[in-house]
């Protein structure tokens, strides 16, 4: 038995001399490492040796953050049995995926309007970008009756003062197709740097929407934590209806900018309040018996319910709470809803952060970096 296990542990030494041998010599590196001739071409000598493609990298979208992945309880975080029956408890699983750090404003809606004026008239008509994508400015008299809205609608999207601030009356519809024209225009300009085309921007499941506001606190009310709406100074930390109607007690009447109040630990702003915001899925009563806990999508185009998540500037408390979930139809467009745009990351990193697109400040390290380094 001992000559047995000498003979064996000497044929080990012996093997291992061997591959440290060919290492040296370079015949491992040439066929399983990134340089060398075979990684460029991808078959040489009859024999493949192709490795990864080089020149692909996924960088951050500017204005974007990275969330990453993990698992978390779903759900609403706080005793409502009302909600309960439409919105259970379970463990869902998220992937990696970009998030815009803060709802996508008047002025960066404007870029995609003057960009359809400008190169899809004879496509879409006039008249179709006008009614089914121009942001619906009567929507400030029309969602209230007995309501001075004139103001609002004569100046909310068309005044530069606004130009900060969330754009709104955009329908479910609208969103999806801004969408396709943020991804159009980064790829095109990949493709003409000689570079890979994006993953491409999407509206959020609400998996991960919800995921992205609790900002790694697990079973959060609010993406600050809990229980509160305001902080120890009696400082309102949302843009929502305080009280019985106080709508200016947060410091806003209306909406406020889009990286007003502080960013949840994530860096995104605004995940609670201002602006409701538009998801990717279609509305279900029954969405946990039919989603699978692994990012759950209940994409559904015969169903026109639309889930909204966030609350808004004129909602109660309750609609600002992580788990609470509505919807509205997708053609239609209302003063006190908006959207945000993700991309996937198929990459896998961990979070890092980014410097706000719109001027806000962050206590990121990454958040000095300068737009020039986005792409």
């Amino acid at each position: 038995m001992m000559k047995y296990n000498t003979v064996n542990a000497t044929r080990m030494v012996m093997v291992a001399a061997v591959v440290l041998l060919m290492q040296g010599c370079g015949f491992l590196k040439s066929k399983f490492s990134k340089g060398g001739k075979g990684g460029e071409v991808g078959v040489t000598n009859g024999e493949i040796t192709a490795t990864g493609r080089k020149g692909w990298k996924q960088p951050t979208p500017y204005g974007m953050v990275l969330i990453p992945s993990g698992s978390f309880i779903m759900g609403q975080a706080d005793e409502d049995v009302a909600a309960t029956q439409i919105n259970m408890n379970r463990q869902v699983t998220i992937s990696s995926f970009y998030m815009d750090d803060a709802e996508i404003s008047n002025h960066e809606y404007r870029q995609y309007i003057n960009a359809l004026l400008a190169d899809s008239v004879s496509t879409l008509g006039e008249e179709e970008i006008m009614s089914k994508f121009y942001p619906d400015t009567t929507v400030w008299k029309n969602d209230f009756t007995y309501h001075n809205g004139d103001p609002m609608l004569e100046h909310y999207y068309a005044h530069p003062a606004f130009d900060t601030y969330p754009v709104v009356g955009v329908s479910w519809i609208a969103a999806n197709h801004f969408c396709k024209w943020r991804t159009n225009m980064l790829d095109d300009y990949r493709t003409k740097e000689g570079g890979y085309k994006s993953f491409g921007f999407r509206l959020p499941s609400e998996a991960e929407w919800e995921w992205a506001a609790r900002g790694g606190k697990n079973g959060a009310k609010y993406p600050w934590g809990n229980p509160y709406v305001a902080n120890g100074k009696g400082c309102y930390l949302a843009n929502f209806k305080p009280q019985r109607g106080n709508f200016d007690a947060d410091g806003y009447p209306y909406t406020a900018p889009a990286t007003a109040y502080s960013p949840n630990d994530y860096g995104l702003y605004n995940m609670a309040g201002n602006v409701a915001e538009w998801c990717r899925d279609a509305y279900a009563e029954n969405t946990n018996a039919i989603v699978w806990d692994m990012n759950p999508d209940n994409q559904n185009a015969d169903e026109p319910r639309k889930v909204v998540r966030g609350g808004s500037w004129k909602d109660i408390a309750y609609y600002l709470e992580t788990g609470t979930r509505y919807y509205e139809y997708e053609d239609q467009k209302r003063s006190y809803i908006g959207f945000r745009c993700i991309m996937d990351n198929l990459e896998g990193r961990t979070a890092s952060a980014r410097g706000s697109r719109l001027g806000g400040s962050s206590k990121s390290k990454s958040s000095k970096k300068s737009a020039s380094k986005k792409v």
